[in-house]
């Protein structure tokens, strides 16, 4: 069975998915919905495909020989918009982490080396699977080389698929008479001029009555209608100049390097962080099963020996900045009315200049919830930067603490984007490119582990984050950035943001 390879037009598919997805957004704001669209796509052609090869190719900023040829040449293309610009380097960060390859090449189109590539990899025995939003590569397609047309539609992706056959079907022509098409028609999308007053319907007439462009110009006399005729005659021309704009070149100055096209895992660990980073939960579980592993892992241990404890409160003490988070149940007291109690079932603290240690003290034992709470309360007094998730979930437990130490992260991560939900895990890791932990969490003790070590880990890149784009603010509060209001109310103190 031949070898088969998969060539993806990279700029036409993110425009495709840009287009055919919602807006998505993380939360460093980055858009995200062609990206987005995009990985879906090429994971439903490679499920469907199961190619041993597979290659992306962009087009580059920069005049190619077309231009050169006719300087008008996609020259009533409306500009990139920005929220789709500024993903394009975005899915070749992601394609390389994939270790997928990108092929490009100055001077040239994609559809160029895709042509280029394909040709010479039909040629070498190969199947060759060409994907692209643009039909102009019909032209490519022969009964070895399929032509894929992905449409997005609300996050529902089909696809058209043409061999010889399916083209001659749809169009009634070869796919060499694309070309001739395209000439005698033109392209507004790529301002390709034609022959004027010629649409699709006349010139696939003319091309099923002469074949080519140039046999019908050796017979215009005999075309119908009139208005064809004389635009036949008149701007020759045009449709001649039309035909080199649409040819497609298949030999362009381009190899493929099979070693780095060979598709092997994917699946990797940086990708994983890119995924995390890019907020593609629905895409994270195709990782599962090849245990990609993020380099930054964070994992916790626990404390439950009282001698080890006051060791480690006695090193932490000594610290310019940790973190805490309590983990807490409620129980209700006797009568209908009546207020839930909480109770202290464990503490996580972090700690360190570097990467945070995590440690998580249950309450049971010696390390009673009263005790830890009474350490806790030393700590945050005596370290100048405490850090937490949710002050004010946190002084309902801690109400003796030092309001001038706290740091809150969450509230931090909400300044920096307020249309994200504050989440810890999933706002504050995502937004400061955090990965956790390659585990599952399944106890509270690890999320409670989780959230601590957030807290005091994004400090370092909130604080600056939020100085940099609200500076009054940061100016004013230093710290604590944290809004905390009367827990027996629904009122809370203001941040009253002037200026711009």
């Amino acid at each position: 069975m031949s070898d088969k390879i998969v060539l993806l037009d990279g700029h036409s598919i993110l425009n495709r998915a840009f287009y055919g997805v919602p807006d998505l957004s993380n939360a460093e704001g980055l858009h995200t919905n062609a990206v987005y669209g995009f990985l879906n796509i090429l994971f439903k052609i490679l499920d469907e495909e199961q190619p041993q090869y597979l290659a992306v190719a962009f087009d580059l900023h920069a005049p190619t020989f077309r231009h050169k040829m006719y300087d008008q040449y996609k020259g009533t293309r409306k500009p990139m918009p920005q929220e789709l610009r500024e993903q394009v380097p975005v899915i070749q960060e992601v394609l390389a982490a994939m270790d997928i390859e990108i092929v490009t090449r100055e001077g040239y189109e994609a559809d160029d080396i895709l042509g280029t590539l394909g040709r010479k990899c039909e040629a070498e025995g190969m199947e060759v699977t060409i994907v692209s939003g643009d039909r102009d590569l019909l032209q490519l397609a022969t009964d070895h080389i399929l032509i894929r047309i992905p449409k997005t539609v609300k996050r529902v992706t089909t696809i058209e698929n043409y061999h010889t056959a399916e083209v001659l079907e749809k169009y009634s022509l070869l796919p060499k008479q694309i070309i001739d098409l395209k000439a005698l028609m033109g392209d507004t999308a790529d301002n390709i001029p034609g022959l004027p007053g010629v649409g699709e319907k006349t010139a696939t007439k003319i091309l099923l009555q002469y074949e080519t462009l140039e046999n019908a110009h050796a017979h215009f006399e005999e075309i119908k209608p009139n208005k064809a005729k004389e635009a036949m005659r008149d701007h020759y021309d045009l449709a001649e100049l039309s035909k080199k704009l649409a040819t497609i070149d298949t030999d362009a100055p381009v190899e493929l390097d099979r070693e780095k096209a060979a598709l092997s895992n994917f699946y990797t660990p940086k990708a994983y962080e890119m995924f995390k980073r890019l907020e593609f939960k629905n895409l994270l579980g195709r990782f599962e099963e090849t245990n990609a592993e993020p380099e930054d892992a964070v994992f916790l241990r626990t404390v439950t020996d009282f001698s080890e404890a006051e060791e480690l409160f006695g090193t932490i003490a000594k610290e310019e900045k940790a973190g805490a988070a309590l983990l807490t149940e409620e129980t209700p007291k006797d009568g209908p009315m009546a207020d839930r109690s909480r109770s202290l079932v464990g503490m996580a603290v972090a700690y360190g200049s570097g990467e945070p240690d995590v440690v998580y003290f249950p309450a049971e034992g010696f390390l009673t919830g009263d005790y830890l709470k009474e350490k806790l309360t030393e700590l945050q007094k005596q370290i100048p930067l405490f850090c937490v998730m949710d002050g004010k979930e946190f002084l309902k437990d801690m109400p003796d603490a030092d309001e001038a130490h706290l740091f809150d992260a969450g509230i931090a991560a909400y300044l920096l984007n307020p249309l994200k939900s504050i989440n810890s895990n999933e706002s504050c890791g995502n937004l400061l490119y955090v990965t956790i932990a390659a585990r599952p969490i399944i106890t509270a003790a690890n999320a409670s582990c989780d959230n601590n070590f957030l807290a005091v880990f994004v400090r370092s890149t909130l604080f600056p984050l939020c100085a940099i784009k609200y500076p009054d603010i940061i100016m004013k509060m230093a710290f604590p950035i944290c809004p905390i209001g009367d827990t027996n109310t629904n009122t809370s103190n203001r941040i009253e943001i002037s200026g711009e």
